[in-house]
C-alpha cells in the first residue's frame, strides 16, 4: 500500500542553511535602530476655556464665523494657491523616487561601445557588449535606502500640509482684517461727519460771539484729525484685498465682494483637540518625525559602508579589429561572469568618521523632534490664553458700548426738549462711535487670536488622493 503520510520536504544541507541564515543576517545587521521619541505633551490644556462648548472641527474651524463668502475663499485658496501647488509637485517627485528607492538592489543591465588599442599599439579594436551587475542589499543597505526615501517623502508631505495650514490661516486672517477695515472706515466716516457738524456749530457760535477763537480752532483740528484717520482703513482694505488675491494665485484684487464684519460666536473659544493630537495634526512635528526616519536611514547607509559590497557581475563583449596588424583574429567574442566583491581596507578613518557623524545627527534629529513638540504645545497654550483674554476684553467693551449708546440717545432726547444743543449731541455721538471702534478692534483681535490658535493646532483640511480639499 502507498504511504498515506504526506511526503517530507527535501532537507536542506546544514551548510546551505547556515549560508542562507548568514546572508539574511547580513542583510539587516547594519540597520540603525530608531531612537525613542520623547513626546512632551500634557494630559490636558492649561489655558483652555472649560465653560465653552466644543469648537469646530480642526478640518473646518473657520466655519465658526458662519460666512459663506469666507468658506468659498478658503476652498478656492486650497485649490488654486501656488505654494500648495508647488508642495504638491514636490510630493509627486518624492513619491516617484520612493517607488524606486531599492532599485539599486536589483540587477542592472547596460549596453556599451568603445574603441581600445592593443597593449603594444599595433592594432585598434572596436568593442561592443552588454554589462550586467547585481549588488545585494546586504548589511542593511536596502532597508536604510528605504528609510531615507520614506523620510524624504514624509518631509514633502508635511511641507504640503504646512502650506495648507498656513494658507487657510492667512486667508481667514486677511478676510477678518478686510471686514474689520470696511467697518472701521464706516465708523470713522460717521465720526468725521460728527466732527464736521461740531465745527460748523462752533463756527456759528463764534460769529455770534458765543464761542472763542480757540474753540473754533480746536473744532477745525478735530475735524482734520477725523478726516486723516480715514486713510488708514482705506489702505488696509487695499492691502487685505491684494493679499487675498495673492493667496488665490490671482492678480485681480476684486476676489471678494463687500459684506458685513465677521462675528465669532461665543462658543468658539475652546479647542476641540487634545494636546496629544498635535503629534498628528501639527505639520512641524510630523516633519521632525520624518527627519528622524531619514537620519536613521542615512546612519544605516554609513554603517553599511564599513562592510564589503557583494554582488554578481557579468558581460558579453564582442571585439573587432578596426586597423593595424596583430596575430589575434579579426573578430572575437567573450562572456564573463562571476562574483563582484568590493572590500574597503584602509581610508584613514573617513568611513568611521562618517558613521559617527551620522549617529550624532540622528541624536540631534531626535532632540529636534522633542523641541518641535514643546514648541507646538507652547504656541497652542499661548494662543489659547490670548483668545481667552481677548474674549473677556470684548465682553467688557460691549457693556461700555451699550452705556455710551444710551448716553447718545439721551442727548438727542434732551435736544428735542431744548435742554441740549447740537454740540452736546455731536460729542455724545462721537463718544459712542469711538466706543464701537474700540469694540471692533477688540473683536478683530479676538478673531485673529482664534485664527492663531487653530494655526498652532495644525488645523486645515487634509489633501485627498486627487489633491482636492479633504
Amino acid at each position: 500500500m502507498p504511504d498515506p503520510r504526506p511526503p517530507k520536504p527535501p532537507r536542506i544541507p546544514i551548510r546551505r542553511r547556515a549560508l542562507v541564515v548568514g546572508v539574511l543576517a547580513l542583510a539587516g545587521c547594519a540597520v540603525a535602530p530608531l531612537p525613542p521619541l520623547q513626546r512632551d505633551t500634557p494630559a490636558s490644556w492649561q489655558h483652555a476655556d472649560r465653560d465653552a462648548a466644543p469648537a469646530p472641527d480642526l478640518r473646518g474651524w473657520w466655519k465658526a464665523f458662519g460666512d459663506a463668502g469666507l468658506d468659498r475663499l478658503v476652498d478656492a485658496a486650497l485649490a488654486e494657491n501656488l505654494g500648495i501647488a508647488q508642495a504638491g509637485l514636490r510630493i509627486e517627485a518624492a513619491r516617484m523616487l520612493d517607488a524606486h528607492a531599492n532599485d539599486a538592489a536589483l540587477p542592472e543591465f547596460a549596453f556599451r561601445t568603445y574603441a581600445e588599442p592593443t597593449p603594444d599599439s599595433s592594432a585598434s579594436y572596436f568593442q561592443a557588449g552588454f554589462d550586467a551587475k547585481w549588488e545585494f542589499g546586504l548589511f542593511g543597505r536596502a532597508q536604510s535606502r528605504a528609510r531615507v526615501s520614506a523620510g524624504d517623502l514624509g518631509i514633502a508631505e508635511s511641507e504640503q500640509q504646512a502650506a495648507r495650514v498656513s494658507v487657510v490661516a492667512e486667508v481667514v486672517r486677511a478676510y477678518v482684517e478686510l471686514r474689520a477695515a470696511e467697518r472701521r472706515l464706516a465708523l470713522l466716516g460717521r465720526i468725521a461727519a460728527c466732527a464736521q457738524q461740531k465745527r460748523e456749530l462752533v463756527a456759528t457760535r463764534e460769529r455770534l460771539r458765543l464761542a472763542s477763537t480757540r474753540d473754533a480752532a480746536r473744532a477745525r483740528a478735530d475735524e482734520a484729525t477725523a478726516q486723516a484717520a480715514l486713510a488708514e482703513p482705506r489702505a488696509e482694505i487695499v492691502r487685505a484685498r491684494r493679499q487675498l488675491a495673492a493667496l488665490l494665485g490671482r492678480s485681480d484684487e476684486n476676489v471678494v465682494d463687500d459684506g458685513a464684519p465677521l462675528v465669532l460666536g461665543e462658543t468658539a473659544a475652546n479647542a476641540a483637540a487634545l494636546p496629544a493630537d498635535l503629534l498628528r495634526t501639527r505639520p512641524e512635528i510630523r516633519r521632525a518625525q520624518a527627519e528622524v526616519v531619514k537620519a536613521a536611514g542615512e546612519l544605516g547607509l554609513a554603517e553599511a559602508d564599513l562592510y564589503p559590497r557583494i554582488g554578481l557581475g557579468g558581460a558579453l563583449t564582442y571585439a573587432a579589429r578596426v586597423i593595424g596588424h596583430t596575430r589575434l583574429s579579426d573578430a572575437d567574442g567573450i562572456v564573463t561572469f562571476g562574483p563582484a566583491i568590493d572590500i574597503p581596507l584602509f581610508d584613514w578613518g573617513a568611513r568611521r568618521a562618517a558613521r559617527d557623524a551620522r549617529a550624532k545627527l540622528l541624536q540631534s534629529s531626535a532632540l529636534a523632534y522633542r523641541q518641535a513638540v514643546l514648541d507646538g504645545v507652547a504656541e497652542a497654550e499661548a494662543a489659547m490664553a490670548a483668545l481667552h483674554e481677548r474674549t473677556l476684553a470684548a465682553r467688557a467693551l460691549r457693556d461700555g458700548v451699550a452705556a455710551l449708546g444710551d448716553d447718545a440717545r439721551s442727548a438727542r432726547a434732551l435736544q428735542r426738549f431744548g435742554l441740549a444743543d447740537g454740540i452736546d449731541v455731536a460729542a455724545s455721538d462721537s463718544a459712542s462711535l469711538q466706543a464701537e471702534l474700540d469694540l471692533l478692534q477688540a473683536e478683530q483681535q479676538r478673531s485673529l487670536a482664534f485664527v492663531a490658535l487653530y494655526k498652532a493646532l495644525g488645523g486645515a483640511p487634509l489633501p485627498s488622493a486627487t489633491g482636492s480639499t479633504g
